[in-house]
């Protein structure tokens, strides 16, 4: 691939990121203002979302291996028009059913094409081992932009026209997806890049990798945290008797800080190794926590807050994807990132669901940021272990 293709490449692939990211993240703002509005408990708004994240996990391995077989353009640019009709839906649900169908499954397919899993594989293979850490974190920086920007967007578009026509708004706007597309290309097949020599052997070979299964199990925390938080945490500031304003402010900054969290470790994954890179993102995410839930909340603690946790955030993504690389090979990294992501919408799931569960049952979220510490914990072990460095035979390269 030559420099020009490859700018193409980064900036469309990064704009999608921007949309599909950055709309999501923006989802949780609508928890409250829905739920009050339609007269619903916070669970079934938090169960749509869990919806969502469970499909999109579902879809992520097969829109993997589509992209690989068929190329990732099209697969871009049908998800990016199942992605902006979900959101288009959502904005006129009336029923429990319809946000379910609208918020849950659509957007959650469409999801599973914009997301970070296509982009990054084409990405991953059309750059050489020594920059694709770097590239990865490009494209995960264009993601957490996205969060920056649209989580202000959809605040001044919730609290000027209501939920209905802002989220009418921003499903507008991620139409912009679909012109993007065009600048994504490519198949595994074509690639030759290293990795096994047919796709059932790439998952054959995954499936035997005991460093494989640490990563698998390990990004299952990562989703639990990050949809626990993007879902909850502006409804927590409220009851903490915080004006709204501050949990859209404390998204942003999460969305700002992430960006120089992704490109740290894009940078830093191209120098040492990714495993104890990911082992210390996952314990100091712990150690955040119990301080936030000790320390009394105020405008001061929810802007470190959300600085610290930005810098930790989707940071896991591009080591994640880049470990992958380094022990299968970018040639199917694609749908092998597809099925450890899987295993993160698992976790994005649960956080979502229990943290409505937990505080309809308790009226507090308490339970779950304590769990959310001791799964930090437990993932920073598990990734330790892990050994980088890639199989005899997925080492080999296409003729």
């Amino acid at each position: 691939m030559n420099s020009r293709s490859f700018y193409v490449l980064i900036l469309a692939g990064g704009l999608i990121s921007l949309m599909a990211m950055g709309t999501r993240a923006a989802f949780g703002l609508f928890l409250e203002p829905v739920s009050t509005d339609l007269g619903w408990g916070r669970e079934v708004f938090g169960l749509a979302l869990a919806i969502q994240n469970i499909v999109w996990g579902l879809s992520q391995p097969f829109a993997g291996m589509i992209a690989d077989k068929f190329g990732s353009g099209r697969t871009l640019l049908v998800s990016g028009t199942v992605y902006a009709g979900g959101i288009l839906l959502m904005s006129q649900t009336t029923s429990q059913s319809e946000l379910h169908l609208s918020a849950g499954l659509l957007v959650g397919l469409g999801l599973a094409g914009t997301g970070f899993g296509v982009v990054m594989g084409s990405v991953g293979r059309a750059v050489s081992e020594e920059k694709r850490s770097m590239a990865l974190g490009i494209v995960g920086a264009a993601g957490s932009l996205g969060q920056f920007a649209m989580v202000p967007v959809g605040q001044a578009f919730l609290s000027s026209y209501g939920w209905s026509t802002a989220l009418l708004l921003i499903g507008i706007c991620s139409l912009i997806m679909i012109p993007a597309s065009i600048g994504v290309r490519g198949k595994a097949e074509d690639s030759g890049a290293a990795g096994a020599a047919s796709l059932s052997l790439a998952i054959k070979e995954a499936s035997k990798s005991k460093s494989y299964w640490y990563l698998f199990t390990g990004f299952f925390v990562c989703g639990f945290h990050v949809t626990f938080l993007a879902v909850h945490l502006p409804a927590y500031i409220v009851d903490k008797n915080m004006a709204a304003e501050y949990g859209a402010t404390a998204l942003s900054i999460v969305g700002l800080f992430n960006v120089v969290g992704s490109l740290s470790a894009g940078y830093l994954g191209g120098k040492y190794p990714k495993k104890y890179l990911l082992s210390s993102l996952y314990f100091a995410r712990a150690a955040l926590f119990v301080a936030f839930i000790l320390v009394p909340i105020s405008p001061l603690t929810i802007l470190i807050f959300s600085g610290i946790l930005g810098l930790l955030w989707l940071s896991t993504v591009p080591l994640t994807s880049g470990l992958v690389a380094s022990l299968f090979g970018p040639r199917y990294m694609t749908t092998l990132f597809g099925f450890v992501f899987f295993s993160h919408q698992v976790g994005a799931f649960l956080g979502a669901w229990i943290g409505g569960v937990v505080f309809d049952i308790y009226g507090s979220y308490d339970l779950v940021w304590w769990l959310s510490v001791a799964l930090g914990l437990l993932s920073g072990v598990l990734h330790w272990p892990i050994k980088e460095e890639m199989p005899a035979a997925a080492a080999q390269t296409s003729s």
